[in-house]
């Protein structure tokens, strides 16, 4: 589970009731598809012929840029996640947080998806009793490359929803 059960208005757009504008839902959008692609190396290198995560990651920037609607890059979303159906570990953490990044153009909340399941694929892909080390790791990248305008909202959601995200934002 990585989505609150009551949904924090700041991850709302404003024409849903929140106070999410167009711009910063762009910006967590781009940053989650900068964290899946980080990663994706991790599913290609088990499944180089499945397009279906990289798919994702492309529609949700190609949802950035106006090419696509939300509906095309959710949908890649879920192809993503039915890429991984019968993976374990690394490549299938690294396929949902593909998928995840596609939902973002849905949801905007699904950013911390996105980012938390890459970090648990290079937790999975780290050498045995490494793996906390490497998601720490994974998590300062991340939070390296947080756009400076949604920064704080990003950190603050991390604090929140750690604990529904196998607190993999302890870093």
């Amino acid at each position: 589970m990585i989505l609150p059960a009551v949904r924090d208005p700041r991850l709302v757009t404003i024409r849903r009731g929140g106070t999410l504008t167009d711009a910063d839902h762009h910006l967590l959008a781009l940053w989650a598809a900068l964290c899946a692609e980080h990663v994706l190396g991790l599913f290609e290198s088990v499944r180089p012929a499945d397009p279906r995560p990289r798919q994702a990651i492309e529609q949700a920037r190609a949802w950035v840029r106006g090419e696509v609607a939300m509906m095309r890059a959710r949908a890649a979303g879920g192809h993503a996640m039915a890429a991984a159906r019968d993976l374990r570990g690394a490549p299938r953490h690294a396929a949902f947080a593909a998928g995840q990044a596609a939902a973002v153009a849905h949801v905007a909340a699904h950013d911390l998806g996105a980012a938390a399941y890459a970090i648990k694929a290079v937790r999975a892909a780290a050498p045995e009793g490494a793996g906390e080390a490497a998601g720490r790791r994974e998590c300062r990248w991340q939070r390296d490359r947080l756009p400076a305008a949604v920064r704080a909202l990003v950190l603050d959601d991390q604090r929140a929803r750690n604990s529904i995200c196998w607190s993999v934002f302890d870093c």
